[in-house]
């Protein structure tokens, strides 16, 4: 049979079957539609297993999130471009990252990064590379290197360190030391400060 004889028969029918048919195709297209889009989007999933001694298992994969919600409360997240998780050393390896960290439920600091790792075990959170921060009151901070080591200890920032507060201040050091809730900045090493007034 042709197409032209399908397509009289389908006009034959009424209204009530041609509706079931016409349902039928659209529901299967949908389907169809939704296995080959997860095939595509998942094409660069890699999982490989690595046969040594700790059996270790390392996934690779595109738009990686992690977060830390206890509670319901969510502390952190982190997304990540690309990314790969090792369970040998429980840590996940980011890159091309944009986050948030929250208080009661709020973003207080977002952050991104060229690259980054997330400790498992030591629950760390280094950011390595073009690390820039915006804290909620409008202070930003821009280091090769962020360190974030849970939500009551000092947040370390390490090389290059530029902040800026509100055009009042800006301050330019060889670390930093961020208090918990963010309000305190501790400057380290060879350092440089202004202060404009308004």
């Amino acid at each position: 049979m042709k197409i032209k004889d399908y397509l009289d028969k389908f006009l034959k029918l009424d209204k009530k079957h041609q509706g079931y048919i016409l349902g039928f195709v659209i529901a299967a297209g949908i389907l169809l539609w939704a296995f080959i889009s997860a095939g595509i989007m998942t094409a660069d999933f890699n999982r490989s297993k690595l046969n040594n001694a700790s059996d270790r298992q390392e996934v690779k994969t595109r738009g990686i999130i992690i977060t830390e919600t206890k509670d319901k409360k969510k502390y952190w997240e982190i997304y990540g471009e690309t990314g790969n998780y090792n369970n040998a050393d429980k840590k996940a390896e980011l890159d091309n990252i944009i986050g948030n960290f929250y208080k009661e439920n709020e973003v207080s600091m977002s952050f991104s990064a060229v690259h980054g790792t997330y400790d498992e075990v030591d629950k760390t959170i280094t950011l390595r590379e073009k690390v820039f921060i915006v804290i909620q009151d409008g202070t930003s901070l821009k280091s090769d290197e962020l360190i974030w080591q849970g939500n009551d200890k000092d947040i370390l920032a390490n090389g290059n360190v530029i902040i800026e507060r509100n055009g009042e201040m800006t301050a330019v050091a060889d670390h930093a030391i961020i208090s918990p809730d963010f309000n305190k900045f501790k400057i380290k090493g060879k350092s440089q400060t202004k202060v404009y007034g308004k």
